[in-house]
């Protein structure tokens, strides 16, 4: 990796030498810095990385210049979901997608060959001309997601998550209230809105039910599958 990032900065500063460019050297340390770190940086990020090597650029000039790079092609410019503008290095025929946690906001990259098959064929079946793609996949990372117990209260379900009703609590009046609304042990359920206050809204057979707090407490569901195979635990 370390000759690969040695020549993309000859490659950049052969382009911009060839401009003209007054701040040649400026915008040298900063893709050197850049292009001498791992992961998704943001301006912030990179502003301080520049402060630690001795480099006090005014914001402005920094992110034109990140553009530039961008736009030379050397970095690809992200936005992800609840997330502040990241930069990330750009190597020639080199593809990867992401996961990005909604808890920690960590961003670990991937790359699958046959995914990537899957994804050219898909677009031929259907006649059509891939230029390019992107996949962001949303969750819980492991950090973030520690083993809990193998039942817990509806309530407590994360949106997104797909749940299996294990087991109903309550009187009979509580169970026949749940029975009447389709719930029943051993249904399939997704969690679309789990705010933590108001009302808990599952999918249930292509259809949305809104459930309040207190009979949401009354549903114990678990997990339809775990983390890498990993098993919830029953206490």
């Amino acid at each position: 990796m370390r000759s690969i990032n040695h020549a993309e900065k000859a490659n950049f500063r052969a382009l911009i030498e060839s401009e003209g460019d007054d701040r040649l050297q400026e915008r040298l340390n900063i893709i050197d810095v850049f292009m001498g770190t791992e992961g998704h940086l943001t301006l912030e990020e990179l502003f301080v990385l520049l402060k630690q090597k001795g480099y006090d650029y005014e914001p402005e000039f920094l992110r034109q210049c990140m553009e530039m790079i961008v736009q030379l092609g050397f970095a690809h410019k992200k936005e992800f979901e609840g997330q502040p503008v990241r930069y990330e290095h750009r190597h020639l025929g080199i593809h990867h997608d992401h996961l990005i946690c909604t808890k920690c906001g960590k961003i670990r990259e991937f790359h699958n060959p046959e995914l990537e098959a899957l994804q050219e064929k898909i677009a031929s079946d259907n006649c059509f001309y891939m230029l390019q793609h992107r996949m962001e996949i949303y969750g819980i990372c492991d950090e973030c997601l520690p083993p809990r117990r193998a039942l817990i209260p509806l309530y407590m379900a994360r949106e997104g998550e797909n749940l299996i009703v294990r087991k109903m609590l309550g009187g009979a009046i509580a169970k026949t209230r749940l029975a009447a609304m389709g719930l029943r042990i051993g249904e399939r359920l997704e969690v679309i809105n789990n705010s933590g206050s108001g009302q808990v809204i599952i999918a249930r057979k292509g259809s949305r039910l809104a459930l309040g707090r207190g009979i949401a407490q009354k549903v114990m569901v678990s997990r339809e599958k775990t983390v890498c195979g990993a098993s919830d635990t029953t206490s």
